[in-house]
């Protein structure tokens, strides 16, 4: 897996690195594996309170491998299937295949999780990103939802992750044509959270920032925030009231409380 991707974990910060620099971190089967097997780790570790991803080298990653369009265009199937369990359409995690959980894993990282992006993320680069709760973007960072280019659609959960962020004409011109965009435009639209001449520094920073809170309001801030966009008013109204009833009076809450009134760094145990 190091082949592909290093995840070091400083004070609860996990940073995870994509390191297929040759090839831009470009997806092929390893990369995926990588992916899940990261997200799968950090998933159950408790000790880690935020998550930055990024990529080393020119580009956060520059979508799927080359080789496998060569293989498609021969009657080939791509590396989004899985060798086990066959066509796309199968359910292998949940609701989605392989390929769509390698950005939808981000998600289910209990803690936040913030895309460092640089470069290009095009294809299934692109909506790797789009899984992270925030994306810190370089200037002139290029985007592409380019999978009309070799005749195919969005397949790695880009569709569901888009409609959340973008209008849905915006998403159909994308989709449409393939065109690049920068980052200005992608700030616009809502697929960027900032534009920082440093994204991986100023990535790192808010998740230093965001381990020093509360990891129980946290991780429940992300339960409520993940299932919102689903959620009728009465749901979310209801999962506000059920995780504040958790969280009141509890260690790390009255941690907070005195971290503040006694004007200190809180301390809180895992």
């Amino acid at each position: 897996m190091e082949e592909r991707i290093k995840t070091t974990i400083t004070d609860g910060v996990a940073d995870v690195r994509l390191v297929r620099t040759d090839k831009m971190n470009a997806l092929d089967d390893a990369m995926f594996m990588a992916l899940l097997e990261t997200g799968e780790k950090l998933k159950s570790d408790k000790s880690v309170r935020a998550v930055v991803i990024s990529g080393e080298g020119r580009a956060f990653c520059a979508g799927l491998d080359m080789g496998n369009f060569g293989r498609m265009a021969s009657g080939e199937r791509d590396a989004n299937k899985s060798e086990v369990t066959g066509r796309l359409e199968q359910r292998t995690h949940g609701v989605a295949n392989r390929a769509q959980y390698a950005a939808l894993v981000w998600r289910d990282v209990p803690v936040p999780v913030i895309a460092a992006v640089h470069g290009v993320a095009i294809g299934g680069g692109f909506q790797v990103a789009l899984g992270a709760d925030m994306r810190f973007v370089a200037p002139g960072t290029r985007f592409s939802v380019m999978e009309i280019k070799w005749g195919l659609v969005p397949d790695m959960a880009g569709m569901y992750l888009m409609r959340g962020l973008a209008r849905e004409d915006v998403i159909r011109d994308l989709t449409y044509t393939g065109r690049i965009f920068e980052a200005d435009e992608a700030l616009a639209y809502g697929f960027a959270t900032r534009i920082c001449d440093d994204p991986l520094a100023d990535a790192l920073a808010t998740a230093r920032e965001i381990a020093d809170k509360s990891p129980s309001a946290i991780r429940a801030a992300k339960r409520i925030l993940n299932d919102a966009p689903d959620g009728d008013a009465a749901s979310i109204l209801l999962a506000e009231s059920v995780e504040q009833d958790k969280l009141i009076g509890g260690a790390h809450q009255k941690e907070a409380i005195m971290a503040n009134l006694e004007k200190r760094r809180p301390n809180f145990a895992d």
